[in-house]
């Protein structure tokens, strides 16, 4: 008998047709539906697939019994309750290394858009605001050769050094661990922050890290820095962060997260220093097919009785 498989949305690519003739696909729409009709359609189902937007608790369980496996699209699993999940004797898959460039380009990408000013440029011209161009006309601030910090030097964050030292960057990261790579140096985070021209985030989202740059830490930042998040949102008190772009404490910021995906606070909007986009650091096309090749191989795993090759161990 095929396993019952639930999917929240559809993943990029399709389902493979290794995938489709072992398993019962039920779901796998294009928006996600609510949680009664995922209750329904997928009470029988022993895999449930979800990406990083679809909340797991034990309040979606309890309407989905037969459930033994979440496979998530994504490599963050702040938006599963891992514990939940371990009283459960529920397996949780995810889908790391594969998302670890695209991310880091995209970090890449916010730091030297924040940095030079590139989306208030756009508008500019786009609006007609383009008359004349003076000697301090929408100046920006240099990268190459200032210092970058690195908060959380995992797959991600030293790809991003990677990518900084292109520019020859001095390479600062804060970290539980001395991650032993050349080139860079381990420091505290708050003389991270102090000493930091741009500041890159890169940590996952853990009791530990929630909140991790304060009102205090934020307004510890060296002077006319530039903050980049692509990590998780509720890393950064965003209230603190929109003060300090407003008075001018720092230059300017580049956010792919926010605290309550899809909503972004005004003032963040209002922002003319900060560059915003929608959670898409992973998002291009060869990493997002990468992503969903992984969720249906765990997918197909399960189907086949062999274990997961990429276990979230709580």
């Amino acid at each position: 008998m095929k396993k019952i498989v639930y999917a929240v949305r559809a993943l990029p690519g399709g389902v493979p047709p290794e995938v489709a003739s072992v398993v019962d696909l039920r779901g796998g729409e294009g928006r996600p539906p609510p949680r009664e009709r995922i209750h329904a359609e997928g009470r029988e189902a022993e895999v449930l697939v979800v990406t990083y937007l679809d909340r797991v608790d034990d309040a979606l369980l309890e309407g989905l019994p037969s459930v033994r496996q979440v496979s998530s699209y994504g490599v963050g699993v702040n938006h599963v309750d891992l514990p939940a999940m371990e009283r459960r004797g529920v397996v949780v898959t995810n889908t790391p290394d594969v998302l670890t460039d695209a991310t880091a380009d995209m970090a890449m990408a916010l730091l030297l858009a924040a940095a030079r000013r590139v989306c208030e440029g756009d508008r500019l011209i786009r609006a007609g605001g383009w008359r004349d161009a003076g000697p301090e006309f929408l100046l920006g601030r240099e990268v190459t050769g200032k210092t970058l910090g690195i908060v959380g030097f995992g797959r991600i964050g030293q790809a991003m050094a990677r990518r900084a030292s292109g520019f020859g960057m001095r390479i600062l990261y804060s970290s539980p661990r001395d991650a032993g790579v050349p080139g860079t140096t381990r420091t505290d985070l708050d003389l991270l922050l102090a000493t930091s021209d741009f500041v890159s985030l890169h940590c996952p989202l853990t009791d530990a890290t929630r909140d991790l740059l304060s009102r205090e830490r934020i307004a510890g930042m060296k002077p006319g820095a530039i903050l980049v998040n692509t990590s998780r949102g509720p890393v950064v008190d965003e209230e603190a962060l929109a003060d300090a772009l407003e008075d001018g404490r720092l230059f300017a910021a580049g956010l792919d997260v926010f605290r309550d995906e899809p909503r972004v606070p005004d003032r963040l909007r209002a922002a003319g220093n900060a560059v915003l986009t929608p959670h898409v650091g992973s998002g291009t096309v060869e990493t997002r097919t990468a992503m969903a090749r992984m969720v249906w191989d765990e997918v197909l795993r399960r189907a086949t009785g062999r274990p997961p090759a990429h276990r979230v161990v709580v």
